[in-house]
């Protein structure tokens, strides 16, 4: 079983016919992923082929659907048409929407996150700036390369893109049940507890590893939730252990304040509830590890 992505998935691609949304439809489309068309209102009526197959550009996310059964897009929007792109995916109410873009202004990520809200919560927004969502062996929607790991027991939640991958081929002899990245941004879609919640729910996954990083109050809040309903084991590792103090890292999320939001803050936090947590990304692996083969 996976979580929100599965081998049934339709996924639909905004902006399929632009750069990074052409090379990415291929790649995903290469991973086994059952995309079923693409969404761009000037291309509309068009087909476009990737790997062997002919895929429908359609003038709305609500024809796609209607066409295609999709139950998840796949955005590749430049920033400054993202909430537009986001807003009529919501409007649409398809189950997932995965945004990928990054650089979106944050009071546009507020305003679709709100209207998602408002509209009854029927869109379940990854993202924005994220990396997507990979089911090893069933379905990959984003950008997470699909060759890095397997499928497995190990349910995985991420701010952090690259680390993610790190985290998937560390663990890639043990395998992956759903890798989730769920982006770095002040203001994002899905959160740590909202998978955690997910996996403890999901028969097939054993065991969870959780990747935070500095800024917020995120990971303490998860930490907090995992106290309460995460029966599990949970791995951590908090990105910025090593940061200057006093400076803005990485991701725009990544906003110290005083000792709030500090990597050994977060930390503490986690290993107070009864999660362990590594130093460094291979040392949680490593911790990961010794409970799969306990």
């Amino acid at each position: 079983m996976a979580i929100w992505l599965t081998e049934n998935s339709k996924v639909i691609v905004q902006g399929m016919t632009g750069g990074e949304g052409s090379k990415h439809t291929a790649r995903m489309l290469r991973a086994g992923t059952n995309v079923v068309g693409g969404v761009n209102a000037r291309k509309a009526g068009q087909t476009v082929t990737h790997e062997g197959r002919d895929l429908p550009v359609f003038g709305t996310v609500a024809e796609a659907i209607e066409q295609t059964g999709a139950d998840v897009s796949v955005v590749f929007v430049p920033p400054k048409f993202t909430k537009d792109a986001v807003v009529e995916a919501i409007d649409a109410e398809i189950p997932l929407c995965i945004v990928i873009t990054e650089g979106i202004p944050v009071h546009d990520s507020t305003w679709f996150w709100a209207h998602a809200v408002e509209k009854g919560g029927k869109t379940r927004i990854i993202g924005p700036n994220c990396p997507g969502i990979a089911s090893p062996g069933k379905s990959n929607a984003g950008i997470i390369p699909a060759d890095i790991t397997t499928p497995g027991r190990i349910g995985l939640v991420s701010k952090s893109g690259t680390l993610t991958y790190q985290m998937m081929y560390e663990l890639r002899d043990i395998g992956f049940s759903t890798c989730v990245g769920i982006g770095g941004d002040p203001v994002i879609g899905t959160t740590h507890i909202d998978a955690l919640e997910a996996f403890q729910a999901d028969p097939e996954t054993d065991a969870i590893v959780m990747i935070g990083e500095i800024g917020g109050d995120a990971e303490e809040r998860a930490a907090a939730y995992i106290e309460q309903h995460v029966t599990k084991p949970v791995v951590g590792y908090v990105a910025g252990f090593t940061a200057p103090e006093g400076k803005t890292m990485g991701h725009a999320g990544a906003i110290v304040s005083g000792s709030s939001g500090t990597a050994q803050a977060k930390k503490e936090a986690l290993e107070k509830v009864g999660v362990r947590v590594g130093k460094t990304p291979s040392e949680t692996a490593r911790l990961m590890r010794e409970i799969m083969s306990a």
